[in-house]
């Protein structure tokens, strides 16, 4: 018996890696894509390309021989302006879409959409799928408009597709400009000096899961059966970014008596409430999250420590890759 086999799109970035895993954990044959190869994915089949300046056709193949039976896009990237958003989402998007097109099989689309797709909400409110999005930063508007562009193409051209709108994430190697990552490396920095750790925390409260959950919702979409497009895949939950900051801490065992709580304004990327319901992926994918935020951000940390062993050990034997 043959296999099923799936396209992921962004597969050696901090979501795509993960969903590379839990699709070979469940047998599929797993080809990745992304411009450029990683060491993490060493033994899963790859393919360099861009994209966004792929020639449709060129999608295709990837998408048609051997037959694919799933496409995932985890691809793209934060940004401070709507010039960075168009080109590493809309046109990138627009350009997978094409692709598909030209697909006679037609494999399931799941794209990995967003919560600030909502945009900022009152304090309290529960984010359903059928709440209309408002977004107001460059890369939640992003995030919609190709959101939208996959409903448009399931609706006009019959693409089979499910838009996954993910909470924020946590859990092991997250992006490099997400606030966790940000504030890890801070505190790695600040425990070698020897120094005192100042924090400014917002006072917000938000939806966070596990990127390792969110691989295995987007297994699920790949194959069930699908009534709705729109699916919300989160916790459920809004929880204090502090206590999020208290984990991380916890983890790196950083001395008490070498924190500065501070009393300054926090940027944010998000709005200061985010709660998502989850009742719909709970009935169309079978699906709820597994692991506990607290076991998800010291995996984090345990993740980050790994990763700088591994690369001081391969600086120092020379292993390193160019």
């Amino acid at each position: 018996m043959t296999s099923p086999r799936v396209v992921v799109l962004g597969g050696t970035g901090s979501v795509g890696r993960q969903v590379c895993a839990a699709f070979a954990a469940h047998g599929w044959d797993v080809l990745a894509v992304a411009r450029s190869a990683a060491p993490h994915l060493a033994g899963t089949p790859f393919t360099a390309l861009d994209i966004t300046a792929a020639d449709p056709r060129r999608l295709a193949e990837l998408f048609g021989t051997p037959r694919a039976d799933a496409v995932v896009n985890t691809a793209g990237g934060w940004g401070d302006t709507p010039e960075e958003m168009t080109y590493s989402h809309l046109r990138l998007v627009d350009r997978l879409l094409e692709g598909l097109a030209l697909v006679a099989h037609r494999p399931r689309l799941v794209h990995v959409g967003s919560v600030h797709e909502y945009g900022p909400v009152p304090h309290g409110t529960l984010l359903r799928e059928d709440v209309v999005p408002r977004p107001v930063t460059p890369y939640a508007q992003a995030k919609l408009a190709t959101s939208q562009a996959v409903l448009a193409a399931a609706d006009e051209r019959g693409i089979d597709a499910v838009v996954l709108r993910a909470a924020n994430m946590s859990g092991p190697y997250p992006p490099q400009e997400s606030f966790l990552a940000a504030l890890t490396l801070r505190i790695k920095r600040t425990l070698a000096a020897g120094e005192v750790l100042e924090l400014s925390v917002a006072d917000a409260r938000r939806d966070f899961i596990d990127v390792r959950d969110v691989a295995a919702a987007i297994v699920r979409a790949a194959t069930s059966p699908l009534d709705s497009r729109v699916i919300n895949i989160g916790r459920g939950e809004a929880v204090p970014i502090s206590s999020l900051v208290g984990w991380l801490i916890e983890a790196s065992r950083f001395p008490r008596d070498r924190i500065k709580q501070l009393d300054r304004e926090v940027r944010s990327k998000g709005g200061d409430w985010t709660q998502l319901d989850i009742g719909l992926a709970r009935r169309a994918l079978s699906w709820e999250p597994r692991i506990g935020l607290r076991e998800s951000v010291h995996a984090m940390w345990s993740a980050s420590t790994s990763a700088t062993t591994s690369a001081s050990t391969s600086a120092s034997t020379g292993a390193g890759t160019a």
